[in-house]
């Protein structure tokens, strides 16, 4: 995958780079480790810089969460509330559930966008709920661009340094992700042995 990322780089410039991170939040299986640090890198031998893969990255980042919120939007509470209505009971989900999700998220969903784009996986996905949960595009706006850059800045300057062992930095990012999502994985079965215990 590095030689075809590396190629499309080199073929298109800024372009790939935006195209590349667009695509990896729309589809977060492809790694913007790779991306980011491969494109620092880069900067060392072609004419890119790091100022501009960081304004191309954050620039595809964003519009990607953007559509993912407009996603979102579509599952709006009241969406939510008729799924649950009919098929609750199979979930062993209610109403009530779903409110006290959206009221949490209404408290501390700028938080929760701002930290999860500094998260694997969840810095793509976070964007579902706030358009869900119908947070203000401005506000979301602005905690996905600040979560985003400061992700963005720290593998493009890594990258840079780095020169040509860009590649162990991805590997260290590989086994941060592997954490993450082992760590997501626990939270989640704890959450729903919790979940099932209380509703028993």
């Amino acid at each position: 995958m590095e030689a075809w990322i590396t190629d499309w780089m080199n073929q298109f410039g800024y372009l790939g780079v935006f195209l590349l991170i667009l695509a990896e939040n729309m589809f977060p299986p492809i790694p913007s480790e790779v991306i980011l640090t491969l494109g620092g890198f880069m900067t060392t031998t072609t004419s890119m810089t790091k100022l501009g893969i960081i304004i191309a990255s954050t620039a595809g980042s964003v519009i990607g969460a953007a559509i993912l919120y407009c996603i979102g939007t579509l599952l709006d509470v009241e969406r939510l509330e008729k799924i649950i209505g009919k098929y609750g009971k199979f979930l062993r989900l209610t109403i009530k559930d779903i409110h006290k999700a959206d009221a949490w998220f209404d408290k501390y969903g700028v938080w929760a966008v701002f930290f999860g784009r500094l998260i694997p996986l969840v810095r793509s996905l976070i964007s579902i709920p706030a358009g869900m949960s119908n947070m203000k595009f401005g506000l979301f706006l602005l905690f996905t661009t600040l979560g985003t850059l400061i992700w963005n800045t720290v593998l493009v300057s890594v990258g840079a340094a780095v020169g040509d062992n860009w590649d162990e930095i991805v590997g260290y990012m590989d086994i941060y992700s592997n954490i993450v999502y082992a760590l997501i994985a626990i939270c989640g079965i704890a959450f729903l042995i919790w979940y099932f215990k209380k509703r028993d």
